[in-house]
């Protein structure tokens, strides 16, 4: 944990030195393409598929990765790349619809396949070099495509071919441009990880030097600089995001750090205890309890629509907030765990993806007369790197494996209206689930488990009587990254205990499921 404090000189400039560019066509693997660079110690960043080439040269790439997309290369309108930036001499990797809009511009043909490809498949390798160094002859793929190139221009090379698609892997004989009809990205394709080291290091001459210890240094040795002697204010969720922030702000400025806990009404079970004792246990600085929630739940009387509810959070966490806030003197910046995923998710990048995904109430919801400069110094990390900087900084297991909260709380899990009454249904519901995932030794391996209150009311008979009434459900999901999730398979006996304390202990539910969706289609939250 001392190590942290060390700065070394050169850190920032090495750190970024080296950066590789994501340009993304609606893919709904870009964020994890970005996420699978990094574990090369390879900084990596998501931009918009149509980036000025101008703009692109700015960010000084190593190397550009044309990300996948539900669109037809041929269908009028189809999102396309500048020409230009294949002719850039730096090193492009074209995956799925990236591959196929690359060959197009450099003479090739795409056309509907007769034969689409939806999920694992053989590949042949027929030249193990270069991108494909080091693999078998044989190798399973992960395919989801309904297009493909049945055709390339003499400059390119084939590498690889399954049984139905004869072109799966290219590389242009005098270009540094490569295409893959299939996903590295993913875990499906064993290989992946290999092949992705192969581009970022043979390919891209990278060394592999982002670390994020030396990420946490460079980090806390901005923000000493940056705050001086004013002081900072931190707001405290209880999640692993905004614990991290504290922690890195503690570091570099100690006493400066004033932290504010918002209890908006939304929060879990006991929640505002915890936050409480954690904090007390771990930073010996100023903390300040605010007691929002009546001003949270006017606010939100009658809204259902998500993103509205989202709106008037974010408004009523800055009223909160400026509030309170006026009562530190010399209080300047105001600290937030924005994550990467939140940045692009919410449209807020300055060259991202344009579409916004769903509202953060913290990223570009803060109005002009906030009155504070803004510090977010884990913009660019994904949520599993913010885990293991918890760990480098020394928080305890409980805060950092602590499975995520929304920072619109318990509100995007109430469906329909936001009520005391419905909230106080759900917190119950929610700390079964918890408890018993907990008691049953899951709660590390899943990664996010929760009650839902839907707007359904259905029909049932308890003691002999009719009964209509509320409906939960019971969502646990498996992650790396929170950038695709799968269902957990929870034993049948631990879903039967849950559904049983639920349907007895918890005045208002007759009904419990079991959702079994994944990331995507669906959204780990419900809203």
């Amino acid at each position: 944990m001392n190590d942290l404090m060390k700065t070394n000189q050169g850190d920032s400039a090495r750190l970024f030195d080296e950066r590789v560019l994501v340009l993304d066509f609606g893919s709904q693997y870009a964020q994890l393409i970005a996420r699978r660079v990094r574990e090369q110690n390879v900084y990596c960043e998501i931009v918009r598929h149509d980036i000025a080439p101008e703009r692109l040269l700015a960010h000084q790439p190593r190397g550009i990765i044309l990300s996948g997309g539900p669109s037809s290369v041929y269908e009028p309108g189809a999102p396309r790349c500048h020409p230009e930036i294949l002719r850039l001499g730096i090193p492009v990797l074209g995956i799925c619809y990236g591959m196929q809009l690359a060959c197009e511009l450099l003479g090739g043909q795409v056309e509907s396949a007769p034969s689409r490809e939806y999920g694992r498949a053989r590949c042949f390798v027929d030249r193990p070099e270069g991108l494909l160094a080091g693999f078998t002859e044989q190798t399973d793929v992960w395919m989801s495509h309904g297009d493909q190139v049945t055709r390339v221009s003499e400059d390119f090379v084939s590498l690889a071919r399954t049984e139905t698609c004869p072109i799966a892997a290219v590389r242009h004989r005098t270009l540094p441009v490569y295409g893959l009809q299939f996903h590295p990205e993913v875990t499906h394709t064993p290989q992946g990880s290999m092949l992705l080291h192969n581009f970022v290091t043979m390919v891209c001459r990278c060394e592999g030097k982002w670390h994020l210890g030396d990420f946490a240094r460079e980090t806390i040795d901005r923000m000493r600089q940056q705050i001086g002697n004013s002081r900072v204010i931190c707001g405290l969720s209880g999640g692993v995001d905004s614990a991290v922030t504290a922690a890195l702000l503690y570091k570099a400025v100690g006493s400066q750090l004033s932290c504010i806990l918002v209890n908006n009404g939304l929060l879990r079970k006991a929640e505002q205890e915890a936050v409480i004792a954690e904090f007390t246990r771990h930073f010996r600085t100023d903390l300040h309890v605010v007691d929002g929630e009546e001003r949270f739940l006017t606010a939100l009387a009658g809204v259902t629509d998500p993103q509205e509810k989202r709106r008037r959070i974010g408004h009523a966490f800055i009223d909160c907030f400026k509030q309170e806030a006026s009562n530190i003197e010399d209080a300047r910046f105001l600290a937030q765990g924005t994550l990467y995923p939140d940045v692009i998710e919410s449209g807020a990048a300055p060259d991202g993806p344009a579409a916004t995904i769903k509202l953060h109430h913290n990223v570009g919801g803060l109005p002009a007369e906030l009155g504070f400069e803004l510090i977010e110094p884990l913009r660019d990390l994904f949520k599993d790197e913010v885990r293991r900087m918890g760990l480098e900084l020394g928080l305890p297991g409980e805060i950092v494996w602590r499975h995520p909260f929304p920072g619109p709380g318990l509100a995007v899990r109430c469906l329909g209206e936001v009520t005391r009454q419905r909230l106080n249904v759900l917190r119950e519901a929610d700390a079964i689930v918890v408890e018993e995932i907990k008691v049953a030794g899951l709660y590390r391996s899943t990664s996010q488990a929760f009650a839902v209150l839907l707007p359904v009311q259905s029909v049932g008979v308890m003691g002999d009587a009719r009964t209509y009434e509320n409906t939960v459900a019971v969502r646990c999901v498996d992650t790396d990254d929170f950038m695709t999730a799968d269902w957990s398979r929870l034993p049948e006996s631990l879903l039967a205990r849950i559904s049983t304390r639920i349907i007895n202990e918890v005045k208002g539910v007759n009904r419990v499921c079991y959702d079994i969706s994944s990331k995507p289609p669906a959204t780990i939250e419900w809203e």
